[in-house]
């Protein structure tokens, strides 16, 4: 079982993985973007990044998915800064270092979540208030996934990501997360999308605990990427099986555009046990227990 990197949800270098506990397709504008409703959580484990004050690179990247990742101009957290500097000025000589313990592309916001993490921490450098127009705008420039992680609590997101509501009574779950070993890229899954029209998320049922949450998406919501990212990567469905078929899960589903699979679980001890479970085997696969969600 991979180590997951815990840490502090809400410290400024933390770079929690999201979790698409429903993921709606209602739309697609006349430029291209399509309209989501999603329901989103943050789990407790994920990237983690730091400031380099006179650093001798402007990125270093270590962890045990860093050589998946490439330095240069184009990582969001180097775009992250580049933002920054667009509307606060020349920043003073600093990197970044990255430590990768999420997948690369795969479901859970690593990329988004690091970018929001490098805005958090210049914000912090340079005392930029994080409700800041500024720093918003310059979150939704960088994609649809980084201002959900700028705030990086549970939410209800619409639109193309941008029209965030917190969700203060999300409750506490226990959740194994198991990632088969692909990368999907999220512009594949879609154009193998049948329906851009679906329904939109119903009314989440007030102040639920896990066990109702559960039930209610199950039998109320979907993830609409979900079938598609199969049809790109039919190892996603062993992943499905595999967690829902353990003891003690209440739901099975995939995150975002995969190939990540989420399960909610009756309590932590289940899900610790199924996570083992399944990392023996498969352990080609990265396989954690850990929990999400609360206000």
């Amino acid at each position: 079982m991979t180590d997951g990197g815990s840490a502090p949800a809400a410290g400024a270098g933390f770079a929690a993985a999201k979790i698409n506990l429903a993921l709606h397709v209602t739309g697609r504008r006349a430029d291209g973007y399509h309209e989501l409703d999603s329901l989103v959580v943050f789990a407790e484990i994920g990237d983690s990044l730091a400031l380099v004050d006179e650093a001798p690179a402007a990125l270093a990247i270590d962890g045990p998915f860093g050589s998946g990742l490439d330095d240069g101009p184009d990582n969001l957290v180097l775009r992250a800064r580049d933002a920054v500097a667009a509307f606060a000025g020349p920043l003073p000589p600093l990197g970044f270092r990255l430590t990768k313990r999420l997948p690369v592309a795969s479901g859970i916001g690593g990329g988004s979540a690091d970018a929001a993490a490098a805005l958090r921490l210049l914000a912090g450098r340079l005392a930029i208030p994080l409700d800041d127009p500024r720093l918003t705008a310059a979150a939704q420039r960088l994609g649809a996934d980084v201002p959900m992680c700028l705030l990086s609590r549970s939410l209800h997101a619409s639109g193309i990501g941008e029209r965030i509501v917190p969700w203060p009574e999300a409750p506490r779950l226990a959740m194994v997360l198991a990632n088969p070993g692909v990368g999907v890229a999220t512009p594949a899954v879609f154009r193998r999308l049948a329906r851009r029209d679906g329904t939109p998320l119903p009314t989440l049922p007030p102040r639920p605990n896990a066990d109702r949450l559960a039930a209610f998406l199950r039998a109320e919501t979907r993830n609409d990427l979900e079938a598609p990212a199969i049809e790109e990567a039919p190892v996603i469905a062993e992943a499905l099986e595999r967690v829902g078929a353990a003891e003690g899960c209440r739901l099975a589903r995939m995150s975002g555009s995969g190939a990540t699979v989420f399960g909610i679980f009756a309590d932590s001890d289940a899900a610790d046990r199924a996570a083992q479970r399944i990392a023996t085997e498969r352990p080609d696969w990265w396989v954690v227990a850990t929990q999400a969600g609360g206000g």
